[in-house]
């Protein structure tokens, strides 16, 4: 049953239905042209190792830009950032579309360049996930989110699209096709007319402080106040923590799942997009069905930690069972994501003050790229001494599960009032 707010308030406004669509838009391109970058480094070296060095480059500005971007963004508008960056990316995905079309191929220039597009989404990221909220109407979070989880879950469609296209044309056309897509997005994004209140907050309350901060002293100050606002907050905290052993597995298991596919049978890519696709089509119905139907307020933490145990199960085993009972159990691991994802953003986004959610953002996101690149450089210097790749991913799923026990299991009196509000 809808809520008053719910029912009141009309989520596809023009500046939601902007940057959902632009949104989609850029991250179906940018889908297919990093799946294909990621086939052509294995291809070009032949090692496992070099794929986690080639991810390691892209995920590492991602553990020290949004310390300085969530601050940033605090006090600056987050739109303009926004389009920006979408723009500066068309550029640079059409540059790096003529030079490999010309046959140039460089592993370690490719590595630095994965360093600088790993900056600019790394504080893209912050930006989004810190802007999209304050274009959500009261009540309207959980459509909201399931709706960026289906499109978001939409993108991955484009895995098998990729690999197919990749095969046929090569890599060249597929960046192309990412600096097209990056292009329209920010032109529709700069049709956005919210107005971002929290900036003159920003400048009233450190005028009201009577502080003379300016330039990087009060940055250091607004990245100090980040993190003391997460450590206080102890639901969010425990949240935080939990999701960077999550991320930690996943970083392993991203690391890890095309080469064993790639190694382990015949067209490999092919399978790898099969079983994963099968979950990608789950979470899509799930979105679907989070937008029809709300989650009671008084079950929310209760499914969430239920799901989060069955999810590390899941992972920890799938890949020792037949092709057709792996699809079967990434359908049900699609659904249960989906559900994980919607609970937890939508509880988290609603809750932190706007003012604030670019620091807490960038926290967040620090412990989520922080735990993947763990999980990513670890995991390829194993598959050097591991006899089975899939070992290697156990032994981290089972560190997830662990954690979701201790920190979420442990800490219910402090995360479910945090999950279990209507949003």
């Amino acid at each position: 049953m809808e809520t008053p707010a719910v029912q009141g308030n009309r989520l596809w406004t023009k500046d939601f239905t902007i940057i959902t669509l632009g949104s989609l838009v850029s991250m179906l391109g940018n889908t297919m042209s990093g799946f294909a970058m990621s086939l052509l480094v294995l291809e070009y070296t032949g090692s496992t190792l070099a794929y986690s060095i080639y991810i390691a480059c892209f995920m590492l500005p991602q553990l020290i830009m949004p310390i300085f971007s969530g601050a940033i963004l605090d006090r600056f508008s987050r739109l303009k950032t926004i389009y920006s960056l979408d723009f500066l990316s068309a550029g640079l995905y059409l540059l790096f579309a003529i030079l490999l079309g010309n046959g140039w191929f460089s592993f370690p220039v490719l590595a630095v360049t994965c360093v600088f597009l790993g900056t600019i989404e790394s504080v893209y990221f912050v930006a989004y996930e810190s802007f999209y909220p304050l274009l959500i109407s009261e009540g309207n979070y959980q459509k909201a989110y399931s709706i960026a989880s289906v499109f978001e879950t939409m993108s991955f469609f484009m895995v098998p699209v990729a690999t197919f296209f990749y095969k046929q044309i090569g890599i060249a056309p597929l960046l192309a096709v990412d600096a097209v897509t990056f292009f329209i997005a920010a032109v529709m994004e700069t049709r956005i007319t919210q107005k971002e209140d929290y900036v003159e907050k920003q400048k009233a309350d450190l005028l009201e402080s009577g502080e003379e901060l300016k330039g990087a002293k009060l940055m250091l100050r607004d990245i100090k106040d980040g993190f003391a606002y997460l450590r206080t907050e102890k639901g969010l905290l425990f949240v935080a923590i939990y999701f960077f052993f999550t991320s930690l597995a996943g970083g392993a298991e991203e690391t890890m799942g095309l080469p064993f596919f790639k190694n382990s049978f015949e067209n490999g890519e092919y399978l790898f997009s099969l079983v994963y696709g099968s979950g990608v089509v789950a979470r899509a119905v799930g979105g679907v069905l989070h937008y029809k139907f709300r989650i009671p307020a008084k079950h929310r933490y209760k499914i969430a930690f239920t799901v989060y145990i069955c999810l590390n199960i899941i992972a920890a085993v799938y890949l020792y069972t037949p092709i057709p009972v792996m699809m079967a159990m990434c359908v049900v691991e699609g659904i249960m994501g989906v559900t994980s994802y919607t609970i937890r953003i939508s509880a988290t986004q609603s809750y932190v003050p706007d003012e604030r959610k670019g620091r807490f953002n960038g926290a967040f996101e620090i412990l989520l790229t922080g735990g993947f690149f763990l999980g990513t450089t670890i995991s390829g210097a194993l598959s050097e001494l591991v006899p089975d790749v899939r070992y290697i991913i156990t032994g981290f799923m089972a560190l997830s599960l662990l954690a979701a026990i201790v920190f979420i299991g442990g800490n219910k009196r402090y995360i479910a009032p945090l999950y279990n509000t209507e949003n």
